[in-house]
């Protein structure tokens, strides 16, 4: 059930709001009809994050696209010119680039970029967020930013680096995938963080845009030889706090779309 200032959520007033369609309406009727609870200061803030879900499974595909490639931290690469890396294989934001440009660099030109699927989904959240607001505001808070798996995560998305139990599942949740008995000769294959793209299908960056029991089969096939233990999809969540990003970002919000 969703709650606004409070009361129970009117469905009438939220679509005369503003539309909600595609994955949007999907997460509301989910929220709507599910196990949890959800409780908004405003209709505002709902709406922010339902955008924020939008882009993130939007983001997920054009990184999918994008031509990143799948490397290890050890042999991970970056477009200089706006990135440094360092020397434990994240990357740094170079002083005085925008950190939009840099983000949206990585969307045009991601073969010049290499790295793991933590950093991927970091990078899938921050290019969610910039679709929503300004680049001013953005690059407000995200100056200095550096991303590397989940030590080093920009502070207004560091929630995105746990993993909590959640009543429901909505898209634009970060997931993950256990391979408890990976082979050893293969460390890269030991999970892998995924979105959830609301149609049954997740993306993860070097598997791809797979459903659950496929995903499962490509770990299951970088097990030792000795394995007994399948992979499987962990029952928990990582979401961003959206409701101090709309403290952070309500008022630079872009034109919403129509």
């Amino acid at each position: 059930m969703i709650y606004i200032n409070g009361s129970p959520a009117d469905m009438a007033r939220i679509a005369r709001a503003r539309p909600v369609r595609g994955i949007e309406s999907i997460c509301l009727s989910r929220m709507m009809r599910g196990a949890g609870a959800y409780y908004y200061a405003s209709i505002g803030e709902l709406h922010f994050e339902l955008a924020l879900r939008r882009t993130t499974v939007a983001r997920a595909e054009r990184l999918r696209l994008a031509g990143l490639n799948f490397e290890s931290f050890r042999g991970s690469y970056c477009n200089k010119r706006y990135w440094i890396r360092t020397a434990n294989g994240g990357f740094e934001l170079r002083r005085g680039v925008s950190p939009a440009a840099a983000v949206r660099d990585i969307y045009s030109n991601g073969r010049e970029y290499g790295t793991e699927c933590a950093t991927a989904m970091q990078i899938v959240y921050c290019g969610a967020l910039l679709d929503l607001v300004t680049d001013s505001a953005f690059d407000t808070h995200f100056g200095g930013m550096r991303l590397m798996n989940w030590h080093d995560i920009p502070t207004p998305l560091k929630e995105t680096g746990s993993l909590h139990r959640v009543k429901d599942y909505l898209p634009g949740d970060r997931r993950y995938f256990s391979n408890p008995e990976v082979n050893l000769n293969a460390p890269e294959w030991q999970g892998e963080n995924v979105i959830d793209m609301g149609d049954g299908t997740y993306y993860g960056h070097g598997i791809g845009r797979r459903r659950a029991d496929k995903i499962i089969a490509t770990l299951n096939s970088a097990r030792r030889a000795s394995a007994r233990r399948s992979a499987y999809l962990i029952p928990t969540a990582g979401r961003p706090d959206y409701s101090r990003l709309y403290s952070m970002f309500g008022s630079a919000l872009r034109p919403a779309p129509r």
